[in-house]
């Protein structure tokens, strides 16, 4: 139970941190963080949560970083489901938790028919920059890919691991930087999910790319990482 309720915190606050940069502080005129500033954000709640709970969960907060590391070889597959049950429960109390204080400010409301409404991802027209969904569907399988390989090689007992949550948070503000503009960047089913439900509409109806293409990528880069990268005397 310690683990699943690291994981529902770990979760929790990568989605309040980051979306709620996007929400918040993203627009304010002159002084907003802009994309950059929501990139470094969902970083931050990363490599913050990663020393806080990592040595007691992993600190997956990601159901594709699960699946990633179970195809690794690195994750028993008997704890797969009550961890993304964890982290789509943290998710979803971040998202609500945004909702309540979003809905404090006198004109305040989600409008579903564009791009990014309450931080949601999309493609299409509900892309930020107008980006296809095949567009989407490969930036979110190759950044997830890439990721987990991250993932999978800063944390290998091989290397040093003292500074594994550094290289992950700064691997998720890269991933951010590049594809903000093409979905509003996911790489994390929960966060998509969490988002969605709370935005309704076409945001909801897209989210199954913001499932198929982060796990798709998640268990390439598990399989590359176990069969091409890994050193033998690991196994």
């Amino acid at each position: 139970m310690k683990k699943l309720f690291a994981e529902f915190f770990g979760t929790y606050w990568l989605v309040f941190g980051g979306c709620g940069s996007a929400l918040f502080a993203a627009g304010i005129p002159e002084l907003g963080i802009g994309f950059a500033g929501v990139s470094l954000a969902f970083g931050l709640t990363v490599l913050t949560m990663a020393y806080a709970v990592g040595h007691i969960s992993g600190g997956h907060f990601n159901p594709a970083v699960s699946i990633g590391l179970w195809a690794g070889g690195r994750f028993p597959v008997k704890d797969l489901i009550p961890y993304i049950i964890s982290q789509c429960i943290g998710a979803l109390a971040a998202a609500g938790t945004l909702f309540i204080i979003w809905s404090g400010k006198a004109g305040n409301a989600i409008d579903n028919t564009k791009a990014g409404a309450f931080a949601s991802n999309g493609f299409g027209a509900f892309s930020p920059d107008g980006y296809s969904m095949s567009s989407a569907f490969i930036a979110e399988f190759v950044l997830t890919l890439f990721f987990l390989l991250v993932i999978l090689g800063a944390s290998d007992k091989c290397a040093n691991t003292n500074f594994c949550g550094i290289a992950i948070g700064l691997a998720l503000t890269l991933i951010h930087l590049i594809s903000i503009p093409i979905t509003n960047t996911s790489v994390n089913p929960a966060r998509s999910l969490s988002q969605a439900i709370f935005a309704g509409g076409e945001p909801l109806s897209q989210v199954w790319l913001f499932w198929a293409a982060p796990i798709l990528g998640a268990i390439i880069a598990g399989i590359i990482y176990k069969t091409l990268l890994q050193n033998n005397s690991d196994e």
